[in-house]
């Protein structure tokens, strides 16, 4: 794989490799499931434990290959065999004679390698009932494939079809090279017949492994039944080696998946896009838009829509919701309720039914009622919101003191003015209104309406005295007919036609020489300019 991550460890659908393999084996019900770790065996062993607290772990020494994995496992498996008879006889594993030393594992015991994903259930199932009902030592899984190159080959015997043994790509002739039905690595064996074969397993081979393999040639030798169910579905067996082939069967489990939820009533419109991680679910007549990425446990509710463009991890969408170019993880949606475009839920928001969280909105740890909405432009962290609340654009609910994360609380029916900043904590009781760009420091009554910006107060002629030879001040200039006769506007102009023709003296302001010329009244001492501003 040329990673850091062990191979088993690598995912698809939302699942390791070796999760997949422990999912299909757990569906079998079986007494007891042991997996044998070698390669970065903290690493998996850990990750194993999480997903199977029950499974026996078992380490295999130096010695390599597959038969040396499946007898420390069966040796592992004998042992704690022995130890659930001892606990219930109440005798000690180590007495002599007694009836818990000498219980060994007996059986049917499937093996199952750590890198075949999508072998389902159903066909271990199947194969484990043709080991049962026909009563045979070994039962291995094999399929045809066009290029066998890699894969050990089935021997059969000619009449019967019983098979006479596997033989692996180095070690086989040319003749058995041209073979297409090829070893899957999926097996049932008697136990003690494993038992007895595996004492007598060598490394003799090209590899100096200990094979498995070998094991149904010492089977058929000491008189057993060794036969194979062959699957057609050969996609379903195929093992992983690089990255290539990872992509690959992702892309076909993807597939399967959608398959499978399409016929259950859910519409995929574009399943090229649309990934869907094994562990989701969605009800009927669920609607998944283009580019669309459901993860980890994601549930969607009957008609609601997802997509396109939305990637959720762990999020619950109530019915009939629209979830609308989003991210988000760890999130509920109510039934209902919309959210998007361009919105980003992160763990802990919680939308109550019929509510909005709208264009460029991010929320965290946010409890946000029914019916309520953050129409847009906005954060929400640490927040309570109650019932039909409206949140005016732009506004933030100011958490983080630098040391500690603070709780803001807004009521039911509250209406809170555009571009607010709510320092928290602070509470906001019900029914009370916010003004545009207030700063709300203090806990606000019900009912009551907060403001805290002062009186709006404009300094004329500002930026033409302070920012002189800026763009903006000649703007200013020209908008106000401030520049010289040769630059006014055809309206500046035609007032000063208009007030020529009626005799009024045109003077420059005195405070400002150069500045724009005035009007004056020799009647009155008051001075207007061209625009009707009293002076």
């Amino acid at each position: 794989m040329r990673s850091a991550t062990p191979k088993v460890l690598h995912t698809l659908a939302g699942r390791s490799m070796v999760g997949h393999a422990l999912a299909t084996a757990r569906a079998l019900q079986p007494e007891r499931v042991a997996v044998v770790v070698r390669h970065e065996r903290e690493r998996v062993a850990a990750h194993v434990l999480e997903l199977d607290p029950d499974a026996l772990l078992v380490d295999q020494d130096d010695v390599p290959g597959t038969g040396r994995a499946v007898q420390v496992a069966m040796t592992a498996l004998d042992a704690a065999a022995q130890a659930a008879v001892a606990q219930v006889a109440g005798e000690s594993v180590d007495a002599d004679g007694g009836s818990a030393a000498h219980s060994v594992l007996d059986g049917a015991v499937v093996v199952v390698a750590g890198d075949v994903p999508l072998l389902d259930a159903g066909t271990l199932t199947e194969l484990l009932a043709a080991h049962t009902a026909d009563g045979n030592a070994v039962t291995v899984l094999t399929t045809e494939v066009a290029e066998p190159t890699g894969y050990g080959r089935i021997l059969r015997e000619p009449g019967t079809g019983d098979v006479l043994g596997i033989v692996e790509e180095k070690d086989a002739d040319d003749e058995q090279r041209a073979i297409t039905e090829i070893n899957t690595s999926v097996y049932v064996f008697d136990a003690a017949v494993l038992r007895a074969a595996l004492a007598r397993l060598g490394r003799d081979n090209a590899q100096g492994e200990v094979y498995l393999t070998d094991v149904l040639a010492i089977a058929r030798g000491d008189g057993g039944h060794v036969r194979a169910l062959r699957t057609d579905d050969a996609m379903s067996v195929e093992g992983v080696n690089d990255r290539v082939q990872l992509a690959v069967l992702r892309a076909e489990l993807n597939r399967r998946l959608l398959d499978d939820w399409m016929r259950a009533g859910v519409t995929v419109v574009d399943p090229a896009t649309t990934w869907v991680d094994v562990d989701v679910e969605l009800e009927r007549d669920v609607t998944l838009l283009p580019n669309t990425q459901l993860h980890g446990a994601t549930r969607v509710g009957e008609g609601a829509t997802v997509g396109p463009d939305t990637t959720l991890t762990d999020v619950e969408v109530g019915a009939g919701a629209t979830v609308v170019r989003t991210h988000g993880s760890l999130s509920v949606i109510g039934e209902g309720a919309t959210v998007g475009p361009f919105a980003y839920l992160r763990p802990g928001t919680e939308l109550g039914a019929q509510g909005k969280i709208g264009t460029f909105v991010e929320t965290k740890n946010a409890q946000i009622g029914t019916g309520s909405k953050i129409p847009h432009l906005s954060y929400v962290g640490d927040a309570t919101i109650g019932e039909h609340s409206n949140i005016g654009a732009a506004s933030v609910t100011v958490n983080y003191d630098g040391v500690n994360k603070h709780r803001t609380v807004i009521g039911s029916h509250a209406r809170t003015g555009s571009d607010n900043m709510f320092v928290a904590p602070v509470v906001v009781g019900d029914g009370a209104y916010t003004g545009a760009g207030t700063v709300v420091r203090r806990d606000v009554p019900p009912g009551a309406l907060a403001v805290s910006a002062g009186s709006q107060r404009n300094i004329e002629g500002w930026v033409v005295r302070s920012r002189a030879g800026t763009p903006a001040a000649e703007a200013a200039a020209r908008a106000r007919g401030t520049q010289d006769i040769g630059g006014l506007s055809p309206q500046a102009r035609a007032e000063r036609e208009r007030a020529a023709a009626a005799g009024v003296r045109l003077t420059p302001p005195p405070d400002l020489p150069g500045q724009p010329a005035r009007l004056a009244d020799p009647d009155d001492e008051g001075t207007t300019t061209t625009e009707g501003t009293t002076r």
